[in-house]
């Protein structure tokens, strides 16, 4: 069954493509492990890390994250090497010689490219969440600051016309600064309470307020009212506030979903990152196969620099590719381009540079 659908050739090429691909991501792997060791050696020792807890909950952790970012590149890089070997040594020569179209022979490396796509998408988007919630812990515990974090100059949206404020939430304690909540209809002020301290109490399920002003309007009118303490509730609890950009890095694909979806609710600012989280972890596998085609048309010809020559095109080419994502991630977030389109740009921009490549390629 398996000769059926994939020949001696297919199945020649898909052994060499997956082999070459698991030798680069080892290899890139273990010179990632050095480098991060060797800059965090100073932390280890200064601050007597545990080697359990740095190899189990760090590297263990780490190794697939780092390695499933940069999946289509470790891909590109396979495949630029294992085609500019094949050319070098005549094989795509006897190939198209013997009959087989050069279309037909991209079917192996389309079926490995969209493999390796497929379990990088389950595991970005199921797995290594879950990895990166040990990960990023170890990194607040030891290295950054301390788990219990504080979130500052907080703004949401709760309901429709109503929004609040917190100068600083602390995680721990559960308490915020500074804050405010407004509700606004046809975009006039309805109240506005605001406090010095509001305080969640985990018993009784509300919040605790001190030294608020609540001040109400009724047309031209302003009432207003001072006090020590007041005990309310609101539609919101302090998990609202417990998330950091990080946080988007633990959730699965589902809950990510639906975080998305109780942000735009609240009128989070932070939105056009959330779904550019989202694209990427669909994008980046799709990037998996068009890198794949730029590869083979690219390397398929024999040129005079051989091997040397594709690997140092590849990795020009590797570089432009980060540069574009990192650019266009910047205009997602920062200057209003969609958030979406931006996680596509650049697979798109690089869909076009295959399919030119293609048809200069060898046939």
């Amino acid at each position: 069954m398996i000769s059926r659908f994939f020949p001696i050739i297919d199945r020649y090429i898909i052994r060499k493509f997956l082999g070459t691909f698991g030798f680069t991501i080892l290899l890139i792997i273990v010179i990632a492990v050095i480098f991060d060791l060797t800059e965090k050696v100073d932390d280890i020792f200064e601050k007597n890390i545990p080697v359990n807890e740095l190899v189990f909950d760090y590297y263990l952790n780490f190794i697939p994250y780092f390695a499933n970012l940069f999946t289509p590149l470790f891909v590109f890089i396979a495949a630029v090497f294992f085609t500019s070997k094949m050319a070098s040594r005549t094989e795509i020569i006897a190939i198209l010689g013997s009959g087989m179209s050069f279309w037909r022979m991209l079917r192996p490396f389309l079926f490995s490219a969209i493999l390796i796509g497929v379990f990088s998408f389950w595991l970005n988007s199921f797995v290594i969440p879950k990895a990166n919630a040990g990960r990023l812990k170890f990194e607040y515990k030891y290295l950054k600051y301390n788990w219990n974090r504080n979130y500052t100059n907080l703004h949401r949206q709760i309901t429709p016309g109503t929004f609040i404020y917190l100068d600083n939430f602390a995680k721990d304690s559960q308490t915020g600064y500074k804050f405010t909540i407004e509700q606004l209809q046809n975009r006039k002020m309805q109240y506005k309470l605001s406090a010095d301290y509001i305080k969640w109490d985990s018993t009784a399920q509300r919040w605790q307020l001190e030294n608020y002003t609540l001040r109400r309007f009724k047309g031209d009118k302003e009432e207003i009212r001072r006090g020590q303490r007041i005990d309310t509730t609101f539609a919101f609890k302090p998990a609202d506030f417990d998330i950091a950009d990080d946080d988007v890095q633990m959730m699965d694909f589902y809950e990510l979903n639906g975080f998305i979806e109780r942000e735009k609710l609240k009128g989070s600012s932070f939105i056009d990152f959330y779904i550019l989280e989202k694209h990427r972890r669909m994008a980046n596998p799709v990037a998996n196969i068009i890198l794949t085609l730029i590869a083979v048309a690219m390397a398929s010809r024999k040129v005079r620099g051989g091997i040397g020559m594709h690997i140092g095109i590849g990795i020009g080419i590797s570089f432009t590719y980060v540069m574009l994502m990192q650019v266009s991630s910047v205009f997602a977030t920062e200057g209003g381009l969609n958030a979406a389109v931006a996680a596509w740009i650049p697979n798109a921009i690089y869909l076009m540079l295959s399919l030119v490549l293609l048809r200069k390629a060898p046939k």
